[in-house]
């Protein structure tokens, strides 16, 4: 039988959180600069900015600790609309002219056992 864990709302932010200062950390040690974290409108949000050299790149951070799925699997075709109309939103309000990313970075597990990926260009475009 499958069982959800069930997280108060204050458990799943703050574990949200932690997962994203564990990415801006990771991004900071791979020379990203970290530009704005949890940009929000009414319509979406992106967890992390960042630039590396001319490029600007949006960061979705999830995290999961079960080992019934893979974080990557977590993003819905919703959840990607929702990004791309922030980004959007953001590239408008900041008038940016150089390149675009999307990058996803995935952390599984707790500890000492933790990974993290990195998929750069996620959405592919």
């Amino acid at each position: 039988m499958f069982h959800r864990l069930i997280y108060k709302r204050g458990d799943s932010k703050s574990k949200g959180q932690k997962a994203e200062d564990c990415a801006a950390r990771f991004l900071e040690r791979k020379g990203y600069k970290i530009i704005e974290r949890n940009f929000r409108k009414r319509f979406g949000e992106i967890d992390i900015i960042v630039r590396k050299g001319n490029t600007l790149v949006f960061v979705e951070v999830r995290s999961l600790v079960g080992n019934f799925m893979e974080p990557v699997e977590s993003i819905s075709f919703s959840k990607k609309e929702r990004i791309l109309k922030a980004a959007k939103a953001y590239l408008l309000d900041k008038q940016w002219q150089g390149d675009v990313r999307f990058d996803f970075i995935g952390i599984k597990g707790e500890g000492e056992g933790q990974t993290i990926e990195h998929f750069e260009d996620f959405f592919g475009f």
